[in-house]
């Protein structure tokens, strides 16, 4: 166990080492990685961008949000050119008709759900499966990129009010539809609230860019 620590924490501290010189755009960097073909642990880098910067967290938020979407660009070019065999290799028979099924009823909520939740979620397989089914490119990008925002805005918040630490209460949490909305609404009002508390006592500030 102590070995398994110490092997994350020097990755982890090899990746920041990369990642700094970028700034913010190495949460693109690495959201496009993730979402492409690698998987790499975008939720604790977004978590440690959030923890140096509060004020950011918005843009974090969304460029990881964009990256993956992007980067989830390659899985549907190889769904899209012919990926039902590589699916059907990775998944059982009953299991890839129920996947079907279900994008022929809801295509876009059947990918947007996945793309809330976090590893140990087969993500990949899912917009692999969206692409099999000729689901609409925009409306492939949109499900994506709504169900990430949906992911690392919760885990922005939950970085802000526990430290980085909130990366492990995403999983559980994300997995609780019920409490999934309240979490969800509480975050849309806090940031309703914020914003009409700053322009309460700073009437005349202009936004910054």
């Amino acid at each position: 166990m102590k070995t398994l620590k110490h092997i994350l924490s020097r990755y982890t501290a090899f990746l920041w080492a990369v990642l700094q010189p970028l700034g913010a755009w190495g949460i693109v960097a690495v959201a496009a990685i993730d979402g492409a073909f690698l998987g790499l642990p975008i939720d604790a880098v977004v978590a440690g961008y959030v923890y140096q910067n509060h004020a950011r967290f918005l843009l974090y938020v969304l460029l990881a949000s964009v990256g993956s979407t992007v980067g989830s660009l390659v899985i549907y070019g190889i769904g899209y050119e012919g990926g039902e065999e590589l699916l059907r290799k990775r998944i059982s028979p009953a299991r890839f008709e129920k996947m079907h099924v279900a994008f022929d009823k809801h295509p876009f909520w059947s990918l947007m759900v996945p793309a809330m939740l976090p590893p140990p979620m087969p993500f990949k397989l899912f917009a692999l499966a969206a692409a099999i089914s000729e689901m609409g490119l925009t409306h492939y990008l949109l499900a994506i990129f709504f169900g990430r925002v949906v992911r690392f805005l919760l885990l922005a918040l939950l970085t802000i009010e526990f430290g980085p630490e909130a990366v492990h209460l995403v999983g559980s949490l994300l997995r609780k539809p019920l409490l999934l909305i309240l979490l969800i609404t509480a975050a849309v009002g806090w940031l309703i609230a914020s914003r009409l508390r700053a322009n309460r006592f700073h009437p005349g500030r202009e936004n910054p860019s």
